[in-house]
């Protein structure tokens, strides 16, 4: 078996703070509203809580545009709250996660308002500034969120500096030693606190080539996407090594990237001498993404196409390293509604869902209403959403020719809203989320149906069946099996089911789902007799020959 470690065996919940639970009725979530809810994460079995961005910030880009690395914003409460919810967390045994954002700061961090206030000092050198070309910026380059990547600099002539992002958010400038060193130094401060580690964002994008002039572009707009000089660029391992030897190494910390890693890299990036413990995959989480990252289109993406890559996927991640699982997170809809026609919605189709990716190799990431199959929410305008993205890609869609109907029709969608709506909890006033007249977003109106009180005490709702998918993974006989066992497909040309086996010293665990509303039978090994966790009511016949019922999901063992 390799070798063990606390993250591989770990359940991850995110939170999007936000939106979580708010504590002092001002209509936004808190920290010590997570606090009183981590008994109902405890409840549910997970071990490490990851929390989106909280440290003091505008907002521009829902707190990924960070004004001061060392201290809480004041929306979601005060350092001391986050020292609370350590120690609270340590208690339940159970560790935390923040977001590590180290490609760009908020223009409002103490060094950009230095950098613009005194071109000579240091921190004009802490990010990317050029001087533009015949009264234009640098280069046509677009950000992730379709505007110009330079902005002009106030009071000066013929100046720019990059972002990557929203223009609030400049891109600091890596290859500088002394900058490099106050990262370091500002991430062991939070991991000396005991914090288990970060989710990082954006990693790949700190190693620029940054070329001027005018470049052929892939949009009306005029523009050229950015990631072609800014995405794993060679010498972008010096940094990621030198990072990891210095902070996330020497105190164990668990690290999840979002990087897209190319395969042939991957060794690097997450093997056992890796710069992360592990990278989120793509492939199919973004499988409904057009290649030009319009997600108002339709890809025409199939189950079939979702299989290859999962299969492909977990094959070269057992072969490099270790992977993160996910389905959902505050850059996705929701998962129900994304992969499952509207008219199968249903807890036989929710909990398929989970079986499917919870007893992949790697490490599970439940993302928060997850549990209870939270869905998508129907927005009545373009004034109802908050995310940027959303709002970027309502314009792009008009501008390719979509009517004000077709393009909000595909904002509802596919918006990144569509997860940060508040957490149900309950059938009362704003779902619990909040006593606030009027929430930072609405609460999704049916809440009335689906809410975590409903369903702790409902024995077999989706939230008890992740329960039992956590047990299966975290304290069962199994476990090992299903942590560090291999990961072999099966059936792989047969359409209509995905099954797939865990193996780990002749033990055998066989899962076997079937995506579609109609039934499919397949063939298994006989040695497959121990019927562990299914979603339908009764409990499935074993024998050679798997009859699976629309959207049903089954898990077997040889021990």
């Amino acid at each position: 078996m390799e070798n063990r470690e606390w993250w591989k065996e770990s359940v991850v919940y995110q939170v999007y703070p936000k939106s979580f639970q708010d504590s002092d009725g001002d209509g936004i979530g808190d920290i010590q509203g997570i606090i009183q809810r981590l008994d109902y994460l405890k409840e549910l079995g997970v071990d490490v809580v990851w929390i989106c961005p909280i440290y003091k910030s505008p907002m521009d880009d829902g707190g990924y545009d960070i004004a001061d690395y060392y201290t809480i914003d004041n929306m979601f409460g005060t350092n001391k709250d986050f020292d609370a919810l350590l120690e609270k967390a340590k208690m339940l045994g159970m560790k935390v996660l923040m977001d590590l954002v180290v490609n760009h700061t908020s223009d409002e961090h103490a060094w950009f308002q230095e950098a613009l206030r005194d071109p000579e000092s240091k921190y004009r050198d802490y990010y990317v500034f050029s001087e533009g070309i015949d009264g234009q910026p640098p280069n046509n380059w677009r950000t992730y969120f379709g505007e110009s990547a330079w902005e002009s600099v106030p009071n000066e002539d013929n100046m720019y500096y990059l972002h990557a992002f929203t223009k609030k958010q400049p891109d600091l400038n890596w290859e500088n030693q002394e900058m490099r060193e106050e990262i370091y130094q500002m991430i062991n401060y939070w991991l000396d606190k005991g914090l288990g580690g970060f989710r990082i964002d954006a990693i790949l994008n700190i190693k620029k080539r940054i070329e001027k002039g005018f470049f052929e572009p892939d949009g009306e707009d005029g523009l050229v996407f950015i990631g072609h000089w800014i995405l794993n660029q060679p010498g972008i391992e010096v940094w990621l090594k030198e990072m990891n030897d210095r902070t996330f190494q020497p105190h164990n910390s668990m690290t999840v990237a979002e990087a897209n890693v190319p395969s042939e890299r991957l060794k690097e990036y997450i093997g056992s001498q890796g710069f992360f413990s592990m990278v989120f995959d793509f492939s199919y989480t973004d499988i409904d993404v057009p290649s030009t990252g319009e997600w108002f289109k339709f890809s025409g993406w199939t189950w079939e196409l979702m299989k290859k890559h999962i299969f492909t996927n977990q094959l070269v991640t057992q072969e490099n390293g270790w992977g993160a699982l996910y389905l959902e997170n505050h850059d996705q809809p929701r998962s129900i509604d994304k992969y499952i026609p509207a008219s199968d919605i249903n807890d036989y189709s929710k909990k398929m869902l989970a079986t499917l990716f919870m007893l992949l190799r790697g490490t599970p990431f439940i993302y928060q209403g997850q549990e209870l199959g939270m869905t998508n929410i129907q927005m009545d305008s373009m004034e109802e959403y908050d995310d940027i993205a959303t709002h970027d890609q309502y314009s792009r869609a008009i501008l390719s020719g979509f009517s004000p109907e077709e393009a909000l029709a595909a904002m509802n969608r596919r918006s990144r809203d569509n997860s940060r709506t508040p957490m149900q909890w309950n059938t009362s006033k704003n779902s619990g989320f909040s006593q606030a007249e009027k929430t930072w977003m609405k609460v999704n109106p049916n809440y009335h149906m689906i809410n975590a009180e409903a369903e702790l005490v409902k024995a077999d709702s989706v939230f008890h069946y992740y329960r039992q998918l956590i047990l299966l993974r975290r304290d069962s006989r199994y476990q090992d099996t299903l942590v560090y066992g291999e990961f072999i497909p099966m059936n792989e040309q047969e359409d209509g089911t995905i099954i797939y086996q865990r193996v780990l010293d002749g033990k055998k665990v066989l899962v076997a789902i079937n995506y579609t509303n109609q039934t499919q039978s397949t063939e298994i090994l006989t040695e497959f007799d121990q019927y562990l966790l299914g979603n339908y009511d009764q409990p499935y016949q074993v024998g050679a020959k798997l009859s699976l019922r629309p959207y049903e999901s089954v898990v077997l063992a040889n021990f």
